[in-house]
């Protein structure tokens, strides 16, 4: 559930997210994003149950860190907090410690910092989502001194907090068990002639003592979970366990005054196995969240740095930009840079998805992470610590883990009144059975209902989409596909058409010279040179591929002056041998430059697919210069794909219609939309909008941005390092069309997990509860039955990284490529 606040939109609002502590379910994380939601200066609010983080957007100027604080802890819960000491060099008197300190108290996400010069050392306590350790010794470097990594305590540095939380859980677990399991024996012993030759209260006393440490020493972080829900207005699993075994412990208690049976090992089991199931719920998201995991494996730790002629190397941390780095064979990139000498193939798979190694020379972008397979490279870093495509890349995927589908909304509604619901039909259901059996039906009246308690299970409903989404953005992520938010996946499935700009997407966007036609008087070099003397100053693709045209034939360029770029015809500027137009007919026609002659090759040319330039000097027409781009070699079997999927396939390009058309048949392109400027692109995804289209934009996301935000869903293509891009929702490292073939096939294939998920939720509890209430199951069964509920949900959603997301023949056998005739 999103919140929003009307508020001053020309205020400037901050976004913050941080980890809370003692969530166990959905309805924890509801209470927590409605009191933040609640406070005035926050404008939205979300916490997400899967991944354990609130997100925030809130005015600075009436919200800070502590009263964020304060409202996490109103609901119950807490900001997990960390704290670093930091040994700091050149510190001589109280004024350095000083400026270390305000530095250090200045950083977003720093809640306290105390600098002791005596020790020389910094402590900090930091939220960690917000804050790193890179940005304290950033800090401490910009006060004037600097930070000896060389001297700080490396603790349980092999040790990751998950892993310490796992053992202790695992420890619990163990001694719940090695407690429950006589006390089982003791209950159930004499069904297989197992007793004890002792009284009968003897005997209920050990039992009592066996299942007081499961119940209640174990189960404390339950209790107390239960007990800050109900503190605050709020009702959560831990409310229904701890319900539910109280009422089986306290029952057990009954039997020394009444004759009733003894509910001791009843409550002890409820809880070992809540316990259980919490240990497999935590095991189980590991394995969904493995994808984080995996990327933070792939940073570097140390660089080797040339500095002076010498090799050094150094923690990747201390990498700044412009330092040259050597990257031998078979050794990770550090850091994002650019190669200066060598040449070699890197393994980019981990960016982008693509298997086979890409080849690398001088001038070439490489990422870091990746791994260096052949030849030495030198090269210089262009990008450093949280700068980097990788910590770009687990930003962006941590953000979508922690954005909500749309069909959230209506299991947080569910869940919001799940446990209260809950808790009234067991005690509904122990008045019934008073009603209909009378006393003598006690034990059965109890029994249903502490079934009815522990059986309920709101951890499926709040897993179903969370899960999925953590699974498929780390899919995604794997194979060079980011989901910006959670909304996209849902948005994709309603998608009926999808609009691709011709170059870049369907094209290489690489143009080249492929015809020159003289006119009379003239000669193809003359032609070339006087065109590409006046594209010099041309920053458009097509200019560009004149003037490489130029310099392949090594033909020397007039001096220009007064150039203009004239929109949607060309350019035209003054030279030492008169006024040069380069353009379309339109531009020759407006300053009256006679083309009759040229019409018919102009016509040839564009129906071949090629972009015809007109070229005059001094009001005389001197010829024209071809441009064509190729195709992606993907291109026609990845449009056959959108069509097997039913979308209605449209290309968009500021070419004329004739050049436009004959790149639509080679692809099987069958609507077009030609001799569009790029700043009418958005109105033509309006204009497919009110005729009732849900619209997908495939653009470079950067010149087609407006058209990525107004599209139901904007696909930014080819984006290679830069993938910071706010206009698009899903973001695809690699530049083939069969890119987006993989990010419709991700959305579709999550979306569908998350619908299987919540089904299987709703369904478990609509049969399991009335099933409880009629006595026909144990409790201890019954609390089984909801871990394997929450399970199979996290399970269901780790099917999704078995998962296909690569274009292959089955996407695209239906249509014939390239014959839009037959694609129709």
């Amino acid at each position: 559930m999103e919140v929003q606040l009307n508020m001053n939109d020309e205020k400037e609002m901050r976004d913050i997210t941080f980890s809370v502590e003692g969530m166990s379910c959905a309805a924890c994380a509801q209470q927590v994003e409605k009191t933040l939601a609640g406070a005035e200066g926050i404008a939205e609010a979300s916490v997400n149950i899967n991944n354990e983080k609130g997100t925030v957007q809130y005015d600075p100027d009436i919200i800070n860190y502590g009263t964020l604080e304060e409202l996490v802890e109103q609901s119950g819960y807490s900001i997990k907090k960390e704290k670093q000491e930091l040994p700091i060099n050149g510190m001589t008197c109280a004024s350095c410690a000083q400026a270390v300190e305000k530095n250090l108290a200045g950083l977003e996400g720093v809640l306290e910092v105390n600098v002791n010069l005596a020790t020389e050392k910094a402590s900090i306590e930091y939220l960690p989502n917000v804050v790193s350790e890179r940005s304290f010794i950033s800090a401490v470097k910009e006060a004037g001194y600097e930070v000896d990594l060389g001297s700080q305590e490396e603790g349980e540095n092999e040790k990751t907090r998950e892993e310490i939380e796992m053992k202790k859980s695992r420890r619990k677990l163990i001694y719940a068990f090695v407690f429950t399991i006589p006390v089982f024996i003791l209950m159930f012993g004499s069904i297989f002639g197992l007793t004890l030759p002792i009284e009968q209260n003897i005997q209920g006393l050990i039992e009592a003592a066996l299942a007081f440490p499961v119940v209640f020493i174990l189960g404390y972080k339950t209790h107390k979970g239960a007990i800050n829900s109900i503190r605050h207005g709020g009702a959560n699993m831990d409310v229904l366990i701890t319900m539910g075994t109280f009422a089986a412990y306290g029952y057990g208690l009954s039997a020394f005054i009444f004759d009733v049976d003894r509910f001791f090992g009843l409550a002890a089991g409820i809880m070992a196995f809540h316990l259980l199931g919490r240990f497999l719920e935590t095991k189980a998201k590991g394995r969904a969240s493995q994808a984080i995991k995996k990327l933070l494996e792939l940073e570097a730790d140390t660089a080797r740095l040339i500095v002076d002629g010498e090799e050094m190397e150094v923690p990747v941390e201390k990498v700044n930009v412009d330092d040259v780095m050597m990257i031998k064979p078979g050794e990770k990139i550090p850091t994002d840079g650019e190669v200066i000498e060598g040449r070699s193939a890197v393994d980019e798979s981990m960016a982008t998805g693509e298997s086979m190694p890409v080849e690398k020379e001088d001038g070439d972008e490489v990422i870091g992470g990746t791994i260096n397979k052949q030849g030495a490279l030198k090269v210089k870093a262009t990008r450093v610590g949280e700068d980097t495509f990788l910590s770009q890349v687990i930003k962006m995927v941590e953000e979508a883990q922690g954005s909500k589908v749309p069909i959230q909304a209506f299991a947080d509604k569910v869940t919001s009144y799940f446990v209260p619901t809950v808790i009234g039909l067991a005690a509904l259901t122990f008045i019934l059975w008073l009603v209909v059996g009378g006393t003598a039906a006690a034990t059965t009246a109890v029994f249903a209902s502490i079934a009815v308690l522990v059986i309920a299970c709101p951890c499926a409903l709040g897993l179903a989409t969370p899960t999925a989404l953590m699974v498929g953005t780390g899919k995604g992520a794997e194979n060079g596909v980011l989901i910006r938010d959670g909304e996209a996946v849902q948005t994709m499935k309603d998608i009926t058409a999808i609009v691709l700009d011709k170059t870049g997407t369907i094209t290489k966007g690489e143009p080249e010279v492929t015809d020159v036609v003289p006119a009379a008087n003239y000669d193809e070099n003359e032609v070339l040179r006087i065109a590409a003397s006046a594209e010099q100053s041309s920053e458009h693709p097509l200019g560009a591929a004149i003037l490489q045209g130029a310099e392949k034939r090594g033909l020397e360029l007039l001096d220009i002056e007064n150039f203009s770029a004239v929109v949607g015809r060309g350019v035209k500027t003054d030279s030492e041998e008169g006024k040069i137009l380069v353009g379309n007919q339109k531009l020759m026609r407006e300053n009256d430059i006679d083309i009759e002659h040229l019409e018919d090759e102009v016509v040839s040319l564009e129906e071949e697919g090629k972009t015809a330039m007109l070229v005059a000097l001094e009001g005389e027409a001197a010829g024209i210069i071809a441009v064509a781009d190729t195709l992606k070699e993907d291109s026609e079997n990845a449009i056959a794909a959108f069509k097997n999927m039913g979308l209605t396939t449209v290309m968009i390009t500021g070419d004329n219609e004739r050049t436009a058309r004959a790149i639509a048949d080679k692809v099987g392109i069958e609507r077009v939309l030609a001799e569009v400027m790029p700043d009418e692109k958005s109105s033509e995804i309006k204009k497919l909008q009110s005729q009732g289209e849900n619209v997908a934009m495939v653009g470079d996301g950067i010149n087609d941005a407006p058209a990525l935000k107004q599209a139901n869903v904007g696909i930014a293509i080819g984006t290679g390092t830069d993938i910071a891009i706010e206009s698009s929702d899903l973001t695809l490292v690699r530049g083939e069309l069969s890119a987006v073939v993989s990010g419709l096939k991700l959305s579709k294939y999550t979306f569908s997990t998350i619908k299987q998920n919540l089904f299987w939720a709703f369904i478990y509890n609509t049969v399991a509860i009335p099933v409880a209430a009629l006595g026909l199951l144990n409790p201890i069964i019954a609390a089984g039955a909801m871990t394997v509920s929450s399970i199979s949900v996290i399970l269901n959603s780790t099917r999704l990284k078995n998962k296909d997301l690569s274009l292959d023949e089955e996407d695209y056998a239906k249509v014939t490529p390239g014959k839009a005739e037959e694609a129709a």
